[in-house]
Parts: C-alpha cells; structure tokens; sequence
C-alpha cells in the first residue's frame, strides 16, 4: 500500500504499523514534490518494522547526484537486507523545472544515471563522462552484499522500453485502465531481463461513495476518472478488479488509499484479510 503524498509526515507511523499489522506485503513511499523524504520515511518504516518490504519510489534523478543515491540504497540494504527496494525516475517535469533541475534530455539523464547507479551498487569502480552523469574512480566502500533491485518508474513508450533494459522492474503510472496497463507492460518487457518487475499504482476506496472518491483522487493529479480506473466496492468486486489487473501484466499491485480515507486502519485490513486471499485463490 502507498502512503498518500498529501498526508503529512504526522500521520506515517500509524500507517507503516498499519500495514505491517494488515498482512500486506508493501508499503510504498513516494517522492513528490514538495512533501515527504522517500527515503527517510523508507528508513522510518524499515525502522518499525520485521516483515514488510518497503520502497521508495520514484526518486527523480534530476534532484539527486547519483553517488548520493547510490550511498543511501546501499546504507539501508546493507542496515535491512532484502526488504528495501529503490525506484528513480525523471520527476514530474514542471517541479523539476520549479527547483532549477529540469533536464533538457530526460531519457539520457535517466539512463546515463540508472547505468551508474547499478554499476556502484554492483560494487564497480566508475569512471564515466556522459552528458549529465560524470564521474571519475568511485567505488563504494560498503556496496550491497547483493546488487539490489532498481525499478524505474516512466509513463512514455520510449522511456517504458528503456525501463525495461535498465532495471529489474519497473513502476507504472497512476491512473492506467487494463487496456493501457496491458500495453504498457507490454512495451516494457520487450527488452527486460528475466523476472522483470511490473507495478501498478491502483487507486482504491471502500463504502459509500466509493466510485466518486476514486474520481476526486484522480482529479488532484489533474486525471479523468473512469470506472476502467481503480478500484470499488465490495472484497470480492476488488478482488475480481485486481485480477484484471493482473491479467494485463501486473505482478505487483500498490494501492494508493483516497486521501479523505477516514480509518486507514480498518482499510488495510480489509485488503490484507478479506481482499489479498481472494488473490491467492
């Protein structure tokens, strides 16, 4: 489950335990600008818990100097190995613009950095000089003990396809119906490595009203709802939605609560105890 970016700071520690006490297997952080440190709140979060697998994801590369990156990701694998799992990205473009980073060329960025980055995590020695990411001799001194995953989390068919040779997954859009999942899955697995990674971002909301806080959700991204979006209703009409999902490709869903959630408590019960074993099935 994602922790909504909206939600302030305050409120993460009763979720991370919310989840970790549901039966979920993730708990997702998002970067998004200007809100939340993904990876002080995947250190939190890791922190709290034994069970859960937690990913920041994404972090937009135009802010973070890749032997930052690198460092962090290999700090906390080595601190929790084989819970935490990064996701970078180009950031969404206008905030990059907004802090002074904007890329004139995103996908060279993207890639020149996840080429980087997976060669310092894989204990390498780099010495490169491309046109946004240069360095000369860096090694980590304390790499993972095993080179870690590393989704890439895009929208375009062109960055899709890059995704797919770059990382070991990677991290759909919010807001795809089955028919864009599927292609998008399949556009990014064209040029994947075995066991490749694919995650769905899924708005979901329970009760009344259901459907119409799904649209409200989506329209703070500046997205049009449609009943092909999300999910609603019952356990077993969540359920059936999901598989959907899964059928398009998918092989990891994360499901981004509604920001007016009244008891995330309950919510995350509700998925792991009634929904997650209609999956199972």
């Amino acid at each position: 489950m994602s922790f909504p970016p909206a939600w302030a700071p305050e409120r993460f520690r009763a979720f991370v335990a919310a989840v970790e006490d549901s039966g979920l297997d993730d708990l997702w952080i998002s970067e998004d600008c200007f809100n939340e440190s993904a990876i002080a709140s995947a250190v939190t979060a890791l922190a709290m818990t034994e069970r859960i697998r937690v990913g920041a994801a994404i972090l937009p590369v135009p802010l973070r100097n890749v032997t930052q990156s690198a460092m962090e990701i290999a700090t906390i694998d080595r601190l929790y190995p084989g819970r935490f799992v990064a996701g970078i990205g180009h950031g969404v473009q206008p905030w990059m613009e907004q802090a002074g980073v904007r890329a004139d060329a995103p996908l060279t960025l993207l890639s020149e950095y996840a080429t980087a980055l997976r060669q310092l995590l894989n204990g390498e020695t780099v010495t490169t000089k491309g046109r946004y990411v240069q360095l000369t001799d860096v090694t980590l001194a304390h790499p993972p003990t095993e080179p870690p995953p590393l989704l890439i989390g895009v929208a375009g068919p062109k960055s899709l396809a890059a995704a797919g040779e770059l990382g070991t997954g990677t991290l759909l859009a919010l807001g795809l119906d089955t028919d864009a999942i599927k292609q998008a899955t399949r556009t990014t697995l064209e040029k994947a490595g075995k066991d490749h990674e694919v995650i769905a971002s899924i708005p979901i909301a329970i009760g009344p009203n259901a459907r119409a806080r799904v649209d409200a959700e989506l329209a703070e991204y500046g997205m049009k709802g449609t009943p092909e979006i999300g999910a609603v209703g019952n356990a077993e009409e969540i359920a059936d939605r999901l598989k959907q999902i899964q059928a398009a490709g998918a092989t990891t869903i994360s499901v981004l609560p509604c920001r007016d959630e009244p008891d995330f408590g309950a919510f995350a019960r509700f998925l792991g105890q009634e929904v997650k074993p209609l999956l199972q099935s």
